[in-house]
């Protein structure tokens, strides 16, 4: 590993055993896949990884206003793998659809014309998505792992590439950029490389799910104010939703392993819920009178941070749904 501008550049192999090892707070429910388009194969010399991050890292601060690099890793063409944004904060990649994300950004042009993946960014690609699903228990599918293609531009509303879309990972991304080609192509690879479709969060040992309600939350070595701070991991972000696994004194122990604990004095409960209608729609209010502004399918996991009556809010902005359509954990 080397580590130069605040990005840390690794191997396939040595990304494998980071990953394994790395501490998040926040839950993790999908993967992200974009391509970078600008730059593009022409603009990688073979060493320029962290020059390339950081030109990348600039425009988004300075040019789109955004705090920080938008994805969490990028992917060249020679198969390295670089870090960008901290694990804990939440990507700047899909409008509306960043919540309990991982972004990836596939370094090159992939639309048809573009450039031609080299075979080790392609393996390299596979790998690094089975290894974020292992060590996340996603189940390998077109709800856990998306394409920005099949997201509205203007709104982050999915409508799986029918209008209003950008073509991003690329209308050639493992032989096109719909859900079809990613059920035919891309998905048969990372469920070979899992080498088992069937993984699924085992929650037994989760006693609940908080959301992180300021701005930064310490996460402390035993369940008190006054104890040390945990060095081996960051504070986590408001918005946050983190594990639980032991309450005592209000005070929440976010690690199955480790006496890695927050105060619950800055959370709010959420539940975790699946949806069970093929498609639901997402309402700016409790009721069918509230416009209709987007839609969650079949599968997709949700975290619910309010209800009234039949309806429920999925998210820490206005997102209702009909309640009767999920199922909880």
């Amino acid at each position: 590993m080397e580590t130069k501008y605040g990005f840390t550049k690794m191997s396939l192999f040595e990304f494998e055993k980071w990953i394994g090892q790395v501490r998040v707070g926040r839950t993790v429910l999908k993967i992200q896949q974009h391509h970078t388009f600008i730059p593009s194969y022409i603009h990688f010399n073979g060493s320029n990884h962290f020059e390339r991050q950081l030109a990348m890292k600039n425009h988004h601060i300075n040019q789109n206003g955004w705090q920080d690099i938008g994805q969490h890793f990028t992917i060249f063409p020679d198969g390295i793998i670089v870090t960008g944004r901290s694990l804990e904060n939440s990507p700047a990649c899909i409008l509306n659809q960043n919540a309990n994300a991982i972004c990836i950004e596939n370094f090159g042009n992939f639309d048809s014309g573009g450039d031609v993946m080299t075979i080790e960014q392609q393996s390299c690609i596979i790998a690094v998505t089975a290894s974020i699903c292992k060590r996340f228990n996603l189940m390998p599918d077109s709800n856990n792992i998306v394409y920005h293609h099949w997201f509205r531009l203007d709104n982050g509303h999915r409508n799986n590439g029918s209008g209003s879309n950008k073509s991003c990972p690329g209308s050639n991304f493992f032989g096109g950029n719909k859900v079809v080609n990613f059920n035919l192509n891309f998905l048969p690879l990372v469920e070979a490389k899992i080498n088992s479709g069937q993984i699924k969060l085992d929650t037994t040992a989760v006693l609940k799910y908080v959301s992180v309600a300021t701005d930064e939350l310490n996460i402390r070595v035993l369940p008190t104010s006054s104890s040390a701070k945990a060095t081996d991991r960051s504070s986590v972000k408001r918005g946050a939703v983190l594990r639980v696994y032991q309450e005592q004194n209000n005070w929440f122990k976010i690690s199955n392993s480790l006496s890695h604990w927050v105060s619950g004095r800055y959370t709010s409960e959420v539940k975790r819920a699946t949806v069970t209608a093929t498609s639901l729609n997402v309402r700016t209010g409790p009721g069918k009178n509230y416009p209709k502004t987007a839609s969650v399918s079949k599968g997709e996991e949700v975290f619910v941070y309010d209800e009234q009556k039949d309806w429920s809010k999925i998210g820490s902005e206005d997102k209702w749904v009909s309640k009767q359509f999920l199922k909880y954990d």
